[in-house]
């Protein structure tokens, strides 16, 4: 293979060094792979993915693994490059071992050298003799497996939002090209304000010139005026487009990606628009006037004096080169930034979110101690943000200052010795100053066209995903008359190398106007299943029917709509009652919202409240107790009307007195519907239909209440404490 330089890949998220370790190391070999498929492949979830993650991938990929725990001195003697655990809490790659150094490729910080003892401290850890690693050689499968098309910069997709204001552009461009020949005039003004005016000393000619610079200034001031109106107008326009469109793919991706990302991730990548929009509607608009700029400017230079000329050109081509030689180290600081703020962000909502557990356990200490690490690590972030900007600014500056004193050198010799005119010489000075505008603004586009780049590679990684629906050709947009959900075979493991599945072989039947409930000890798998008959996760094997369709068969959207559902962490919007009961209508049917709340036993509660339905609840309105909650949760399920009801303890806040009445007023809202309940509580399951244990995964007994009573089998045992029955 020929010697190249090993290439870096950085992590998109905070849990991702895992996957971007073997997608780097599958590179080493010559395939590329995206990340989302390595994500998938490796189980990934919040809490990152494990080494048997990442050999299990690695499988899939044709690598053939092993991992193990070796001493230092075994290193040499092994294939590299390999994954190697880091800091007991991350995973890099050695790729090199050369005349005692460490060679590694760090995810989250770029390729560093390490010396043995500093190697040593990071792999081991403290009082460990041995590290772990994953060794990991192509096998053929894995030439013969075809790279990912992997998306670059897509100018032409971030152009389609800029398109759509054309007409605001082209006045945009209209005023910048009035500014620019603007800028063309004032020199040659200033030049015959000193060469004639006051060598001839003829003020009404100064005057008259005078008063031309002024009025072409108020022009200038004007159009900068209308233009910057204008330039608002389409960035805030953009932004809301580039964020509307990230949240409509954002909400249209499964329940499963939202459980491996961390909050902060999210809201970072929220931030990231705002960089794009930046570099669309500022540097993008700006930039092709800075080169018509330089390019006018430079050759009304070289008519003074072409020795000045390439005096700047020579300077300017160092500047820029001075610039261009820090940003590989801006992009490294750029991803810790990102991972720092996510961190930053999930700690303060953390913070806001738990106040009622801090202060119940006594914890404010811990926790304002945890955030005040992270701003650590943000203080020596910034250092090192701030340092780098020191010695780039006192480069340029060093060599601007220098150009700038050589260039005045040369202009006033040629004044001297009678080369150029005093007036010349004042216009030369304002030219240089016209020409390194353009310079910087040039600069800053390129540093703005990277920091544009990280950020679209981290919102394209979200626009690359399939959505719910994306992968369904064909789906059917009714059910028919047999609504009935069927289990065939279901078997289900969340991701991650969990080693027994949460659920395994489970058959069962949920028929239509009946009412099934589903007991079993916590952990038991009860919660997942009603998931799974949700669609929040696929089946890894086995098959969901909805009478006779195929439940992945089925828009997501509308069998959402049939569905009706109650779960333990339900969430309260930050709106009034009405809205929570309503949440998908815009503006509520009150017969229906009163006939959901009279089903919800809620109406005294309300009633009792001085705006009634109009009253707002949620984190910023009235608190309301965990029972009033459910309530309106429950509200929430019967005001849609649905074919199918999936309640998840939707009770056992409830006094027993409400609940009674609940349990009663729902008998008749559940008539020719199918009912699907998850309970711990007698007086919820007692009633229903069928009831199915779960154990371990499994189904292991099923029936009526009196039925599964008199096995005296698990249901006994679960509920007879509730039955006050003797063992």
């Amino acid at each position: 293979m020929t010697k190249r330089a090993f290439k870096l890949y950085r992590q998109l998220d905070a849990m991702d060094c895992g996957p971007t370790c073997l997608r780097m190391i599958a590179k080493h070999y010559g395939k590329n792979f995206s990340l989302q498929k390595l994500r998938e492949f490796s189980g990934i979830t919040r809490d990152g993915v494990s080494l048997l993650g990442i050999n299990n991938a690695a499988k899939k990929l044709g690598f053939r693994c092993s991992a193990a725990k070796i001493s230092i001195s075994s290193l040499n003697d092994l294939t590299l490059p390999m994954i190697i655990h880091w800091d007991q809490n991350h995973f890099v790659v050695l790729y090199k071992i050369k005349n005692g150094f460490y060679y590694v490729a760090n995810p989250a910080k770029g390729l560093l050298k390490y010396n043995y003892n500093d190697f040593l401290q990071h792999w081991l850890g403290d009082d460990e003799l041995e590290g772990i690693i994953l060794c990991l050689e192509p096998t053929e499968t894995f030439y013969q497996l075809n790279s990912d098309e992997l998306d670059k910069l897509n100018l032409k997709y971030l152009w389609g939002y800029i398109r759509a204001y054309k007409r605001l552009i082209i006045q945009l461009f209209a005023g910048l090209a009035f500014g620019i020949v603007i800028q063309l005039t004032l020199p040659f003004l200033m030049q015959v304000i000193v060469d004639i005016g006051i060598k001839t000393k003829d003020l009404n000619f100064i005057y008259i010139i005078l008063l031309a610079q002024t009025m072409l200034t108020i022009g200038k001031v004007s159009i900068d005026f209308i233009r910057s109106w204008i330039l608002l107008h389409i960035s805030t326009r953009i932004n809301i487009s580039i964020l509307t469109d990230f949240f409509i793919k954002l909400m249209g991706l499964p329940m499963s990606f939202f459980d491996t990302r961390m909050t902060g991730d999210i809201m970072q990548r929220i931030d990231d628009q705002k960089r794009i929009e930046s570099f669309l509607t500022g540097s993008t608009l700006s930039v092709v006037f800075s080169f018509f700029n330089l390019i006018v400017f430079a050759l009304i230079l070289s008519q003074y004096n072409l020795k000045i000329l390439l005096i700047f050109l020579a300077s300017s081509i160092l500047y820029c080169l001075w610039i261009i030689f820090f940003l590989k180290k801006r992009r490294t600081l750029d991803h810790e930034r990102f991972d720092i703020s996510a961190k930053n962000q999930s700690a303060i909502v953390q913070l806001i979110s738990g106040m009622q557990e801090i202060k119940l356990n006594n914890s404010e200490k811990i926790k304002r101690w945890e955030w005040e690490r992270i701003q650590s690590k943000l203080f020596k972030f910034n250092v090192q943000s701030l340092t780098l900007g020191q010695y780039q600014q006192a480069g340029t500056v060093l060599i601007n200052e220098t150009k700038n004193i050589l260039i005045t050198f040369l202009v006033a010799s040629s004044v001297v010795k009678g080369d150029l005119t005093l007036g010349a010489m004042m216009a030369v000075q304002y030219i240089i100053g016209q020409l390194n505008s353009p310079i910087d603004q040039i600069l800053g586009f390129v540093q703005q066209f990277q920091d544009a780049r990280v950020s679209y590679e981290r919102l394209n990684e979200i626009k690359n995903m399939a959505g719910e629906d994306d992968d369904q050709e064909s789906v059917a947009k009714e059910l028919g008359d047999n609504k009935s959900i069927l289990l065939k075979n279901l078997t289900f493991s969340y991701p991650g190398s969990s080693a027994r599945p949460i659920l395994s072989n489970i058959n069962l039947a949920f028929p239509s106007g009946k009412t099934t409930a589903i007991v079993g000890m916590s952990g038991s798998g009860k919660t997942t299943l009603l998931k799974l008959m949700l669609r929040f996760y696929e089946v890894d094997a086995g098959l969901i029917m909805i009478g006779n369709i195929p439940i992945n068969k089925i828009s997501f959207k509308y069998w959402r709509d049939k569905c009706g559902v109650v779960m333990q962490d339900g969430f309260i919007f930050s709106d009034t009652i009405a809205g929570n009961i309503a949440v998908s209508e815009e503006t509520p049917d009150i017969l229906k919202l009163r006939y959901a709340v009279k089903i919800a036993n809620i109406g005294d509660f309300i009633d009792n409240l001085p705006l009634g339905l109009n009253t707002k609840i949620g984190a910023e309105g009235n608190g309301i107790s965990q029972g009033q909650k459910q309530r309106i949760l429950i509200a929430r399920s019967v005001y849609k009307n649905p074919d199918f009801i999936f309640f998840d303890e939707a009770t056992n806040a409830l006094d027993a007195n409400n609940e009674s009445i609940i349990i009663n007023n729902l008998k008749d809202f559940f008539k020719g519907k199918t009912v699907v309940v998850v309970a711990h509580r007698l007086s919820t399951v007692k009633s229903a239909d069928n009831i199915v244990v779960l154990n371990n995964g499994i189904v292991s007994e099923q029936g009526s209440h009196n039925e599964l009573v008199s096995l005296r089998g698990r249901y006994f045992s679960l509920v007879k404490n509730q039955l006050e029955l003797d063992s």
